[in-house]
């Protein structure tokens, strides 16, 4: 929380010498009412905007669009990033920017989709990588104990709730690295579009690549709610993954 204190008051700081208008219009920027930390925003950047040491991200989210400053930091359009310490700024004003944002969120990076290793040249991370989910997918379900299908998974969500399961299943899509996990999405047949029991969500710390048929084992988490949108009643956590 010092550290977020501190970024405000450089915020304040910098837009009362170079950006806001006379301190008595410019509403400072205001502290989340709840003394827990709100949750992390996730999303897609669409848009790019550097200024006084700030980055200005223009994120999609599940929540609709929203616009967040970190300190500056090397993000490309096309990544997927996570928020953390997020603290909202109502009609704040960008004179060098020339532009007012109605609603802006201050925080931290706290994670990348494709982070570059450490030394490696500043290059664009690619777009998370996925396969189209609509075309058949037929993968036999996992032997030994504890093994169920995706659909099976969802189904007994409740009954299964911090329990090991086992799955096997396709990866159909993968967003590595955000808020230090792997976030990757399996299918192995089972369940429908229309009853949303054939994909489910898992965590991992291991890498793997789209279109990857893996053996999951992991955890089962229920109604896990990771904010702007991104709610799940049923996905696995703590995972490895196996060919």
């Amino acid at each position: 929380m010092k550290s977020l204190l501190a970024l405000c008051l450089l915020v304040s700081a910098t837009q009362a010498l170079a950006d806001a208008p006379p301190a008595a219009a410019t509403p400072a920027p205001v502290a989340p009412a709840a003394a827990t930390s709100p949750a992390p925003v996730l999303g897609e950047v669409l848009e790019v905007k550097e200024s006084m040491g700030f980055t200005y991200l223009r994120l999609k989210t599940r929540d609709g669009e929203v616009w967040a400053a970190v300190a500056r930091a090397p993000v490309k359009v096309g990544m997927f990033v996570s928020i953390g310490n997020v603290m909202p700024s109502e009609n704040f004003v960008s004179k060098s920017l020339k532009q007012t944002f109605p609603k802006l969120l201050f925080g931290t990076l706290a994670g990348v989709a494709g982070d570059l290793p450490e030394g490696a040249p500043e290059t664009a991370a690619p777009a998370p990588a996925k396969v189209d989910a609509s075309a058949s997918i037929h993968v036999a379900k996992a032997s030994g104990a504890n093994a169920y299908t995706v659909a099976e998974i969802i189904a007994k969500g409740k009954e299964l709730k911090d329990k090991q399961v086992r799955v096997r299943g396709r990866i159909v899509k993968y967003n590595p690295n955000i808020m230090k996990k792997n976030w990757i999405h399996v299918r192995d047949g089972s369940g429908s579009d229309a009853e949303g029991n054939n994909d489910i969500l898992v965590t991992s710390g291991d890498q793997a690549m789209v279109d990857d048929v893996v053996t999951v084992q992991g955890i089962v988490r229920t109604e896990m709610d990771f904010g702007s949108g991104y709610a799940y009643q049923v996905m696995i956590e703590e995972a490895t993954l196996q060919p």
